[in-house]
Order: C-alpha cells, then sequence, then structure tokens
C-alpha cells in the first residue's frame, strides 16, 4: 500500500498524459472523444477534486490552531519562542517572495496559444464552478473587514477561506492563553479532528492515481505536447527556487545570525536531508534531525527539541515556496490575471500554510486547492501538477527541514549551552 502511494500519482500521471495524447493523434476534435471525457474522465476528474475540497475546511482548521497552539506560550517561553516565531514568520515570507519572483521573471505557464488557452480557461471554470462556490476574494479595506468572520461556521460552508484561517488563528491564539483544562480537553478535540482529517487524506490519495489520470486525459486530449512543455517549465523553476533557498538563504542565515560555516552546517545536517529527501515527510525525519542537532550540531538540547518540533508543522518554507509557485503558474497557464494585490494575497496564505500544512507527503495538496479556488483559478489545473508532486514532494520536504535544522541553530545563538564554533 506504501508503495502504491509513493509512485502511484506518478503512473497515473503517465497513464493519462499518454493516453490522452494518443486520444488527440487518434481522434482530434471527434465526438466519441468528447462523449468519454464529458461522461467517463471528466466526472471521475472532479469527485476526486471534490472529496480533496470536503477535506480542506477541517484540515486547516485543525492544523492552523494545533501550529499556532504548538508555539507554546511566548510568555513563559521568552527569548526562545519569540526568536522562532520571528524567524518561522521571516524566512517563510522570504521563500515565498522567492518563488514567486521567479514564476514572474520566467513565466514558466505561458506559451500555449491564446485560442486555445481561452477555450481549456472557459470550460475549465465551468467545471470548476461546479466544485467550489468560493467567489475571489474583495480587495483594500473591504477585504480587511471581510477577513474577520461574524459566523465562523457561515464562512466555512460558504467557501470563505480567510475568514476561516482568521479563526483557526484566533483558536490558536486562545488555546496558548489559556491554561485550563477544559482548554486542554478541546485541544485533544483538535487533535483528533487533525488525525481522523489525515488519515481520511490517505484514503483520498489512495484514488490519487485515478484521479489525476482522469484530469491529465481531460488536458492532454485538449493541449497536446503543449502541456508536457509546460510542465518541464513548471518543474524547473520550482527546483531553481528551492536550489537558491536552500543554498543561498539557509548559508546566509546561519553564517549572519548563528554564526556558524555553511559548509559545517550542511556537512552535519546531511543525513537529516538523506531521510528527508526519501521520505518526503517532515514527520518521518524529526527523529533524525533531533539527533543531527544534538550530536553533529551540538545545540542545547532544550532548544532543538522544541524548535525542530514546532518546526515539524510550523516552519515549512519549501511547502510555502512550491504553493506560491504552484498557484502562479497555474494563473499564468490558464490566463488568469493576477494583480500585485492578488499576489499579496497568496504571499500571506501561502506563509500560513506553511504553518497549517500537515508534514506528511502531500500535505499540501488540499491548501494549493483551496488557495487556487480564492484566487478564481480552475481548480482542476492541480491535475497537472499531482502527477511530479512526489518528486517535488521528496525535495521540498529537505528544504524544509534543512529550515527547521537552520531556525535551530539561529535560535541556539546566545542561549545557555551553546557550543557553535565559528569556522
Amino acid at each position: 500500500m506504501s508503495r502504491w502511494r509513493r509512485t502511484g500519482m506518478l503512473w497515473g500521471a503517465l497513464v493519462g498524459a499518454v493516453a490522452g495524447l494518443a486520444a488527440q493523434l487518434l481522434l482530434g476534435d471527434s465526438p466519441a472523444l468528447e462523449a468519454f471525457v464529458r461522461y467517463v474522465t471528466q466526472p471521475i476528474g472532479q469527485v476526486f477534486l471534490r472529496l480533496l475540497f470536503m477535506l480542506v475546511v477541517p484540515l486547516i482548521l485543525s492544523a492552523l490552531a494545533l501550529g499556532v497552539a504548538g508555539l507554546g506560550d511566548l510568555k513563559s517561553l521568552g527569548r526562545v519562542g519569540l526568536k522562532t516565531l520571528a524567524y518561522t514568520v521571516v524566512v517563510s515570507g522570504i521563500s515565498v517572495v522567492l518563488g514567486l519572483t521567479a514564476v514572474n521573471l520566467l513565466r514558466p505557464g505561458e506559451g500555449t496559444s491564446p485560442e486555445l488557452r481561452a477555450r481549456l480557461a472557459e470550460g475549465a471554470a465551468e467545471r470548476a464552478a461546479a466544485i467550489t462556490t468560493a467567489e475571489p476574494p474583495a480587495t483594500g479595506l473591504e477585504l480587511l473587514i471581510e477577513i474577520v468572520p461574524d459566523n465562523p461556521f457561515r464562512a466555512a460552508a460558504e467557501g470563505q477561506m480567510l475568514a476561516v484561517i482568521f479563526f483557526a488563528l484566533m483558536l490558536g491564539i486562545g488555546l496558548t492563553l489559556t491554561p485550563t483544562p477544559g482548554a486542554a480537553r478541546f485541544l485533544e478535540v483538535l487533535e483528533g479532528l487533525f488525525d481522523v482529517s489525515m488519515r481520511l487524506l490517505e484514503l483520498v490519495l489512495l484514488t490519487a492515481p485515478i484521479g489525476v489520470a482522469a484530469l491529465l486525459f481531460n488536458l492532454t486530449a485538449e493541449l497536446g505536447l503543449e502541456i508536457v512543455a509546460a510542465l518541464g517549465r513548471y518543474v524547473a523553476v520550482v527546483l531553481l527556487a528551492l536550489a537558491v533557498h536552500q543554498f543561498g538563504v539557509y548559508s546566509l542565515a546561519v553564517s549572519l545570525f548563528g554564526r556558524m560555516s555553511p559548509l559545517r552546517f550542511f556537512r552535519a545536517v546531511q543525513p537529516a536531508m538523506v531521510t528527508a529527501f526519501s521520505t518526503a515527510s517532515s514527520n518521518a525525519t524529526l527523529p533524525t534531525a533531533l539527533r543531527v542537532a544534538e550530536e553533529n550540531l551540538r545545540l542545547p538540547e532544550q532548544v532543538s527539541r522544541f524548535v525542530l518540533t514546532v518546526g515539524a508543522t510550523a516552519n515549512q518554507n519549501g511547502t510555502a515556496l512550491f504553493e506560491g509557485v504552484t498557484v502562479l503558474f497555474l494563473a499564468q497557464f490558464y490566463g488568469v490575471p493576477l494583480t500585485l494585490a492578488d499576489q499579496g494575497l497568496v504571499l500571506m496564505i501561502c506563509i500560513l500554510g506553511g504553518i497549517g500544512t500537515a508534514g506528511v507527503p502531500a500535505g499540501s495538496i488540499p491548501v494549493v486547492a483551496m488557495i487556487l479556488g480564492m484566487v478564481g483559478v480552475p481548480v482542476e489545473g492541480i491535475g497537472l501538477i499531482l502527477g511530479v508532486d512526489r518528486f517535488l514532494d521528496m525535495c521540498r520536504t529537505t528544504l524544509n527541514v534543512t529550515g527547521d535544522l537552520a531556525a535551530a541553530v539561529v535560535v541556539s545563538r546566545g542561549e545557555e549551552g551553546a557550543l557553535l564554533p565559528v569556522e
């Protein structure tokens, strides 16, 4: 079963893409192909996307609230908690800005003919409307007002995800500031909701190969080889942005703020990077990261355990970067213009998504689907990137885990017991 989860989406993508290309070459725009798409592959793809959207609200609500509450009582934690929070927000913001800049400069989603893009976007918008009724968010002062929900349950029912995110943040802050037995029991309820949501996500992802095959069949049957070129450009941009953040931003962080040689740092964290790449899970890599922090980096135990445990959920720079790149790529692909204000909104949500995304393989897929629906990009475009998601997940998880260890180095500097010789 685990092997199916690891390779199933890739095989689904290959089968769907090859079958779609063959159908386009052999049948063209024939009524038979149109009927097959309308009555077979399109419904399958929409059911898969609906299953993902079904889990967005419970997953975001529980994961983000738990992520904020997991930071602990910042007042009692003092410098360690505040430094961890500041580092997480700043470096996550840098990662998303880096990804958005790369997409805006390199434009990987462009290249399809205007006529084909218009036809594709029109059909996709109609099908996406059947999946989500969420409208594009307002802007300016109206947006600031609508972020605060007067009724969080109605906001969730109407797909007002910014309001749901705000409520989850307030819930996490409230749990942090309320050290009572009742609050502790409610925290356990949220943990149970998160566990159940993740188990359901695992079940949904078991059907992902079929859903991905159907989605990619629809796209390749209409776009042909143009989609293959666009997908290759997308992967290249994601890897470029991840590499710059990994070896550029983290090197500067550990050198300037952690007073540690980047060469020493990357040599020491190599076991954790290998484990992260092979498992594609920050949570599964946590034991190795803890051992690396204490034995190889010689960080204070009380600091490294707190920072790495929190970071497995709340400091996912690679995930935040990936989400931003994916949203802008699909917006370019479908010809949906995103203003600077729209991209600022994507930036903010991706930072919060990095805090509230589960540290497991494919944990960011529901968040990406949510953001696409919020900014008016056809949600079914996610099928385009799911075929390569496993490989990209391995790469961004490596960045996430490296970022957690870099955060531990920075936060440990100046704390009691820190042994960080400059080399």
